[in-house]
């Protein structure tokens, strides 16, 4: 009798263990927007976007957000423009290559959304953040039968909060790079054991 309820504690338990997943670099992309001259907007990429992921579909609390995206990467569509980003009036790449989040809360949000709260570092400075994220229900990717599911995340942040401050002041009032930046990530996950 003590077996046959171990056991099935053991399957219940493990009904609310969290599905892992592996972010799909091929499949996945960090993008960003600012203003430029205070009259058009700039969009660019970052480089490869890595990560894991933990999904708890019955206690959505329980899950986990983990991203690395490559800086060294970045791409605006202008070579010189992107060597600056890459510099350490900006980003500062060679010393911090990557961008790092780490959620530290998961919420239900409107209808099927998520509020994701996590830890992003970028150039050495770490600073929550929410994502305000949607998670697509699972499904099997025809060609290589894996697991997948979508997701995508958007916030704004100040690029002051995390030392990007290089600007410069216009002689029409204003500057040349905004602070405020809209991010996005996008992108496929892959059950983890289905490597």
């Amino acid at each position: 009798m003590k077996k046959l309820l171990l056991s099935a504690a053991l399957a219940l338990s493990s009904l609310s263990l969290a599905a892992p997943y592996d972010i799909d670099g091929s499949h996945a992309s960090a993008n960003f927007s600012v203003k430029h001259l205070a009259v058009s907007t700039v969009h660019g990429t970052l480089g490869a976007v890595t990560g894991k992921v933990d999904i708890d579909d019955k206690d959505i609390s329980k899950s986990t957000f983990e991203a690395s995206i490559d800086v060294k990467g970045i791409n605006t569509r202008d070579a010189k423009r992107d060597d600056h980003l890459r510099s350490p009036e900006f980003f500062d790449a060679e010393k911090f290559p990557t961008v790092i989040f780490k959620s530290t809360k998961v919420a239900k949000g409107k209808g099927k959304a998520l509020k994701v709260t996590g830890d992003l570092t970028i150039k050495g400075v770490t600073k929550s953040v929410i994502l305000d994220t949607e998670l697509s229900a699972e499904t099997t990717n025809p060609f290589s039968k894996k697991k997948t599911r979508g997701f995508s995340g958007t916030t704004t942040l100040n690029r002051k909060d995390f030392g990007l401050t290089w600007n410069v002041a216009l002689e029409t009032g204003g500057v040349l790079v905004g602070d405020e930046v809209k991010v996005s990530i996008d992108g496929e996950l892959i059950a983890a054991d289905a490597k």
